[in-house]
């Protein structure tokens, strides 16, 4: 559906984008993930028909961006950040102007437009000003906008922004019933925005992609440590003192989550192992509680979170 390869976009001196190459098929949500300036706006911009590419390709639904442009702009929504409305316009006429902008035929375009503001959760209030209309639902009719003539692809660029936690809610769950069908790429600042919209991320920075897969397919893709946690029941102070001479992992802390246990104490601890080594880890830490007494009362391995990867990746390859 999107296919773009050794993109790079230039403005004058200052190269924004610089050859990236990733591809995302039908009914996939992919978010583009980067600091400020990581180019995510510029490659959207291309990828929409709005800014011609330095060098390199971008196909979206067959159509080469530098080729037919109009072409692109007819097979994709684009739902900038700052959303293009007039508001002076009801949301009716808006709606039946972008359609004839779009190119609808005159018979196809009422339907059109109904449709969209249902799928929109804005149907029934076609004769309602613009201006008079929240943050959040100017948002769904910036959307209703980008959808009305029922394009396969998708781009968001901040979708939530500005926007209080209930409107957050309710454009995620547009989102993710306008992804069941089409193929949608959002950017955005919020991570927990990707883990909840996203089957799969591009972590951009300084133009470049860092990272791109699922997160837990970048966390394992990176080096490091191996994380575990576990609660551990009727842990005296000298059989602890004997796991802290394990060999295969870590202490990394060490907290009491209750105190007043009749057959002893209760501690949850975190633990680091060398990558590689969380199962030889998690053996060797059975092996001591059945050794000491003690219970294992949970044990799981520790992915890194989205945050902490989006840190490494945007820090580390700076210094590198």
């Amino acid at each position: 559906m999107i296919q773009v390869e050794g993109l790079r976009k230039c403005y004058r001196d200052f190269e924004a984008v610089r050859g990236v190459s990733f591809s995302v098929g039908k009914g996939r949500v992919v978010g583009l993930l980067g600091p400020n300036g990581a180019g995510k706006t510029s490659i959207m911009k291309v990828l929409t028909g709005f800014h011609r590419p330095s060098e390199g390709t971008a196909v979206l639904n067959g159509l080469n961006v530098d080729d037919d442009p109009v072409g692109v702009k007819s097979a994709v929504g684009y739902l900038p950040e700052g959303v293009p409305l007039y508001t002076e316009m009801t949301i009716g006429e808006y709606l039946a102007f972008v359609s004839e902008a779009r190119g609808l035929p005159v018979q196809a375009r009422k339907a059109a437009v109904a449709k969209a503001m249902e799928a929109c959760g804005i149907a029934g209030m076609s004769d309602i000003l613009i201006e008079h209309l929240s943050k959040g639902y100017r948002q769904r009719v910036g959307l209703a906008q980008a959808i009305v003539h029922e394009p396969p692809i998708l781009i968001l660029d901040e979708p939530t922004t500005g926007l209080d936690p209930n409107q957050i809610l309710e454009i995620r769950s547009l989102i993710r019933s306008l992804g069941a069908e089409k193929t949608v790429i959002l950017s955005t600042h919020i991570l927990q925005e990707v883990e909840a919209l996203c089957s799969e991320v591009l972590i951009l920075h300084e133009g470049r992609i860092v990272a791109q897969g699922s997160t837990a397919e970048i966390a394992k893709g990176m080096k490091g440590e191996e994380r575990l946690s576990c609660t551990i029941h009727s842990a005296s102070a000298m059989a602890l003192g004997a796991l802290e001479r394990a060999r295969s992992f870590r202490i990394q802390s060490l907290s009491p989550v209750a105190t007043a246990v009749a057959s002893g104490t209760r501690v949850r601890l975190a633990l680091r192992a060398d990558s590689g080594e969380g199962d030889m880890a998690a053996e060797e830490l059975f092996d001591w509680a059945v050794a000491n007494g003690a219970k294992l009362l949970e044990l799981k391995r520790e992915s890194l979170s989205l945050e902490e990867i989006f840190v490494k990746l945007t820090t580390e390859e700076t210094k590198a």
